[in-house]
C-alpha cells in the first residue's frame, strides 16, 4: 500500500506492470508517495485512471500526508515553488538547443574517427581524436539523461527511441539498464540499500564517514488477526537510524485500516527512527 494525495491505493499487483519497473514504486511501500508521483509522472490525467481501480480508502483526517522524516513547512515551500516554475515554462524544452547538441555531439563523434583515419595513429592525431571522443562520450551520457528523464519530447515514446539511438548505437550501453537504476536513484536519492548509485560504489559517497551497518533483530509476534499470525522482522541501520519492518504478513481488517497498524506507527515514532521498510 502508499499514499497519493492522501488516498491509498493497493499496488501489490500493480507494481508487476508498473513501466517504470516494480523496485522504484515498492520503495515507497507503506509511505506517502505524493511527490514521488508528481515528479515521476508528466500526464497525471492519465496515470490517475489507472489509480482508480487501486484505491482503496483515504488516510485519517489527524494523518498528514507526507513523508514522516521531512518537514512539512519545507514540503509546502518546495511544491509552491514546483508550480511556479511550471506556470512559467520554465521545464518546457527548447528543441533547437536539443537539436544542436545532438549535432555537436555527432559531429565530435566523427571527427574523431577521421582524425585518426586520415593522419594515422602517431602521438598528436591519437591524442587529438582522444579528446574529440571522450567529450563526444561525456556529452551523449548527459544527452540520454535527458531523454530517459522524458525531458526532450512531449510523448515519451520519442524519448526513449532516441535515447536507445544515443546509449545503445553510440555508446554500447543497454538504455533499459540505465533507466531501472537511474529511476530508483531519484525515487530515493542518497538512501542506503534503495539507491543504486550508493550500492555501486558506497565508499566514494561515504568517505569520511562511518559506513551504516544493517543488524537483523528478530521481534517474533504472535497476534491472531483474521485468523493470520503476525510476523514482523526489524531491520535497524545503526549509523543512520533507519528502522525497516522487512516482512508483516498480516491482512486487513474490513474498514481497510488494519488495527495493529497505529501501534506499530506508535512505537517507530516513540524510537525517533526512519521508516524506509518495504511494508
Amino acid at each position: 500500500w502508499l499514499v497519493i494525495d492522501r488516498k491509498v491505493y493497493d499496488v501489490s499487483r500493480f507494481s508487476q506492470e508498473h513501466p517504470g519497473g516494480s523496485r522504484v514504486i515498492g520503495h515507497y511501500a507503506g509511505q506517502d508517495a505524493t511527490d514521488a508521483f508528481i515528479a515521476f509522472h508528466n500526464d497525471k490525467s492519465l496515470v490517475k485512471k489507472y489509480l482508480r481501480s487501486l484505491l482503496i480508502g483515504e488516510l485519517a483526517p489527524d494523518q498528514p500526508s507526507f513523508e514522516s522524516n521531512k518537514k512539512k513547512s519545507l514540503l509546502e515551500d518546495f511544491r509552491e515553488l514546483r508550480c511556479t516554475i511550471e506556470k512559467m515554462g520554465l521545464l518546457r524544452p527548447n528543441y533547437f538547443f536539443f537539436f544542436l547538441v545532438f549535432l555537436h555531439l555527432l559531429v565530435l563523434d566523427a571527427a574523431s574517427w577521421l582524425m585518426v583515419w586520415y593522419f594515422g595513429i602517431s602521438l598528436v592525431p591519437f591524442v587529438a581524436g582522444m579528446m574529440f571522443f571522450t567529450i563526444a562520450q561525456i556529452q551523449m551520457g548527459w544527452f540520454q539523461h535527458d531523454l530517459g528523464h522524458c525531458s526532450v519530447f512531449r510523448k515519451p515514446r520519442w524519448n526513449r527511441l532516441l535515447q536507445m539511438v544515443v546509449i545503445n548505437v553510440l555508446k554500447g550501453l543497454p538504455a533499459s539498464w540505465w533507466n531501472h537504476l537511474h529511476n530508483q536513484h531519484h525515487a530515493k536519492p542518497n538512501c542506503f540499500h534503495k539507491d543504486p548509485d550508493l550500492n555501486m560504489h558506497p565508499l566514494l559517497f561515504s568517505l569520511g564517514k562511518t559506513l551504516s551497518m544493517e543488524v537483523s533483530m528478530g521481534v517474533p509476534g504472535r497476534a491472531d488477526f483474521n485468523g493470520r499470525k503476525l510476523s514482523v522482522r526489524v531491520l535497524m541501520q545503526s549509523n543512520y537510524k533507519c528502522l525497516s519492518l522487512s516482512t508483516l504478513p498480516f491482512s486487513a481488517g474490513p474498514t481497510g485500516n488494519h488495527p495493529l497498524l497505529p501501534a506499530v506507527h506508535n512505537l517507530l515514532c516513540s524510537q525517533e527512527e526512519k521508516v524506509v521498510g518495504k511494508h
